[in-house]
């Protein structure tokens, strides 16, 4: 299970990637950085889950929901 120990560097830069995408001024990034984000949250997921990290488990859960918020909201203000 060494290799999960890898999940970590593909959910930073995909969690980069979707914070990029969030500040743009065109609604279809933005909605693609929420897309990104949610992905991000499960290969925090996966990682933690392995690491035994509980708390930051907690807050992709957590960040999870605001990005479902963000992302009605930018859904609505089309």
């Amino acid at each position: 299970m060494a290799y999960l120990d890898w999940v970590q560097w593909p959910a930073m830069f995909v969690t980069v990637l979707a914070a990029w995408l969030i500040g743009s001024q065109q609604p279809k990034r933005r909605m693609s950085g929420f897309i990104c984000f949610s992905f991000s949250n499960v290969l925090w997921v996966a990682w933690s889950v392995y690491a035994h990290a509980y708390a930051l488990i907690l807050l992709q859960i957590c960040l999870f929901l605001m990005n479902l918020r963000g992302f009605n909201k930018n859904y609505k203000g089309r």
